[in-house]
């Protein structure tokens, strides 16, 4: 690998004369450019870039090569986020540049080393010069053949299935480490379609480039003859992370169960894991856009603690900076010990338990706790001056008869008692039957905690029975926004409790649903909008304070180009932003 990059630096010089020839280039500049080049060859890299920039600068015929060479003295600084960024920008400049190829290489070089193996295959996969096919065949098998993880690598097999050198590693990991009946009925298919692996590169025993670094371009090794460096360590130094660096590793703790997937299915018992990790892929892209390189890693994590243990224990995960995840309670408690000791930022997406991130100072609640919600609930009652005499009804669930609780709890802290407490189930009569409350006997206003999403046009019909007309606060999920009428939300004042609000009309809504149903041929999910908002806000927040929050001021949304509401965390580690909203003017609006 090192000599094929070397030598593709003097190819460009050699076909330069030509280009330059033909284009009529200035003296001057060509002088220049030609200077940088021997900056480059004698390593003295900064001062190359900043002549290659110059040269970027002015445009012409010589800006793609300035890209190429500013992107190859950055890599052989081991910069390999600046060497991405220029090389990204090269591709969109100029797109039918006679030298794509190698810069497409030289990309996909850039991408193996920051273990994002994703963007250095669909890299490969678009080089079409032949001439580079041993070289690339080297890189591929330098890289993937250090990839321990097994779950990642057969997510990634699956998504380049046609990849022979990521098939044999694949077939070469499961035969050392699995002996699970179906790793091993997938080795035997890969097998009968790509051979055995053979001449097998040195393999450490811990997984990612990101501790296994190739040398740069150019570099005389020992080893370059097999595209190996002289000496590769697999010593895991503890990343500093009290600053921002160049690129992050998220690990993706999610119940995948890979061993259950068939990807014609659109529909699956766990299809909101899916929905999230894809929302997640796409803030990985709106990232990379604003300059912040995230990679992915998605580990198959079901409720298996001592699975989870062993995963957490890996030399290669000591390199994550952010794990979203795992969904379970058991593997949650053990990355959330992983994630204390070792300054590592956890994120989970849906829970709703402030438990969770009580006395955790690197973990975080995506969604507001239950408690959170009703203290939002009561200040918001508060501020209409109908907080006295509340009824509060509950539906069937646990998470119905908490909220409720929380809500008492919160009433109570302003010196306020309900008048009715009580779980209402069945039809509208039976519920009308059920209450206490009358024309005579009127609450300050009416709570209802409910997941059923009848109970909310029953609890509705029910007060009409009981001549009761005051106003009502719900949540959201006690109603069907596709089976109600619009009257269901106008004929009486209604507020609903909606963490999960999406504003429809947001020009960023509306540019995200169409570019997720053009990948996905499918309207995104509520869980891929909160898998995207998450990643985005914690992408952002890691770019600039690196994973160590110290100004906690600073821990909130600051742009408007998230789906859903966005994100506070000024005052606790749990989200602080709860939509409360009512219908108004054809559709609901936010209140609060």
């Amino acid at each position: 690998m090192n000599d094929r990059l070397y030598w593709l630096s003097l190819l460009v010089v050699g076909l330069l004369g030509l280009s330059v020839a033909n284009a009529q280039v200035p003296a001057d500049l060509e002088r220049r450019y030609k200077a940088a080049v021997k900056l480059v060859q004698t390593a003295n890299y900064e001062r190359a870039k900043m002549e290659f920039n110059a040269i970027i600068q002015r445009g012409g015929s010589l800006s793609p090569y300035a890209h190429y060479y500013y992107a190859l003295a950055a890599f052989k600084q081991k910069n390999f986020s600046q060497a991405r960024v220029m090389l990204r920008q090269l591709m969109d400049r100029f797109p039918d540049w006679r030298k794509m190829d190698d810069a497409r290489y030289l990309f996909a070089a850039v991408g193996m080393e920051m273990g994002q193996y994703e963007d250095a295959l669909t890299a490969i996969e678009q080089i079409g010069d032949p001439a580079l096919r041993p070289e690339i065949d080297r890189l591929e098998r330098f890289f993937l053949y250090r990839i321990q993880d097994l779950s990642r690598l057969k997510l990634m097999q699956k998504e380049f299935p046609d990849n022979r050198n990521l098939g044999l590693a694949l077939i070469d990991l499961i035969q050392r480490s699995s002996s699970d009946k179906d790793d091993l009925e997938l080795s035997d298919r890969l097998t009968n379609r790509f051979g055995l692996p053979t001449n097998l590169p040195d393999r450490p025993g811990t997984t990612t480039a990101s501790t296994q670094t190739a040398p740069a371009p150019g570099t005389t090794t020992s080893g370059a003859n097999t595209g190996r460096p002289a000496s590769a360590t697999s010593v895991t130094a503890r990343p500093d992370r009290s600053r921002p660096k160049g690129y992050y590793n998220v690990a993706v703790l999610f119940p995948f169960r890979l061993d259950e997937f068939e990807a014609q299915k659109r529909i699956r018992s766990n299809q909101y894991v899916y929905d999230l990790y894809n929302g997640i892929k796409m803030a990985k892209e709106k990232l990379k856009e604003e300059g912040i390189i995230v990679n992915l890693f998605a580990y198959d994590v079901e409720n298996d603690p001592e699975r989870t243990q062993t995963l957490i224990n890996s030399p290669a995960f000591a390199q994550t900076d952010l794990i979203i995840g795992p969904l379970y309670a058991e593997p949650n408690r053990i990355a959330l010990s992983f994630a204390g000791q070792n300054n590592v930022l956890l994120v989970n997406p849906i829970a709703t338990s402030s438990d969770l991130v009580t006395g955790q100072p690197m973990a975080y609640l995506a969604q507001p706790s239950v408690n959170r919600q009703a203290e939002k609930a009561v200040e918001f009652v508060r501020g209409l001056s109908i907080i006295r005499r509340p009824a509060i009804y509950y539906g069937t669930s646990r998470k119905d008869s908490l909220l409720a609780a929380a809500y008492v709890a919160e009433l109570r802290k302003q010196g306020v008692q309900p008048l009715e407490l009580k779980k209402l189930t069945g039809t509208a009569q039976a519920m009308a039957d059920a209450m206490q409350i009358s024309e005579i006997n009127k609450p300050g206003h009416i709570f209802l905690a409910s997941s059923n999403d009848d109970d909310g046009t029953r609890l509705l019909d029910a007060l009409g029975r009981r001549r009761v007309s005051v106003p009502v606060m719900a949540t959201s999920s006690a109603f069907d926004f596709y089976k109600n009428s619009i009257s269901t939300f106008t004929r009486r004042e209604l507020y609903l409790l909606f963490p999960d609000y999406v504003d429809q009309t947001r020009p960023v809504v509306t540019d995200f649903q169409e570019q997720y149903l053009a990948q996905r041929k499918i309207i995104p999910s509520i869980f891929a909008s909160q898998g995207y908002d998450l990643m985005l806000f914690f992408g952002r927040q890691m770019a600039r304070n690196g994973t160590i929050f110290r100004n906690r001021s600073a821990l909130r949304s600051d742009t408007d180009d998230y789906i859903l509401s966005g994100f506070d965390y000024t005052r606790s580690n749990e989200n602080q932003v709860v939509p409360i909203v009512k219908w108004d003017g054809g559709r609901f609006v936010k209140v609060n």
